[in-house]
């Protein structure tokens, strides 16, 4: 899932190079955080969330198949 996210934001991202995901554990759960060049937040984040939205629904996707709970934070 952290490699997911990664290839997405690189993808969208101006600066690739500086896209940073951390994957954290809580309980049952796991958490990543996206970290991006403050140029490129808009781009991941996209009008009205609309990226991020697409992103965390992917990350749904891959959560679910995988059996686990995952949740997205952009920092």
């Amino acid at each position: 899932m952290k490699a997911l996210i990664e290839y997405l934001a690189r993808a969208l991202a101006d600066h690739p190079e500086d896209v940073v995901v951390e994957e954290e554990h809580q309980g049952d759960r796991i958490v990543l955080h996206l970290y991006v060049n403050e140029d490129d937040k808009g781009r991941v984040i996209g009008r009205d969330g609309r990226c991020a939205n697409a992103i965390r629904s992917l990350l749904h996707v891959a959560s679910v198949r995988a059996g686990v709970r995952a949740t997205l934070s952009i920092d």
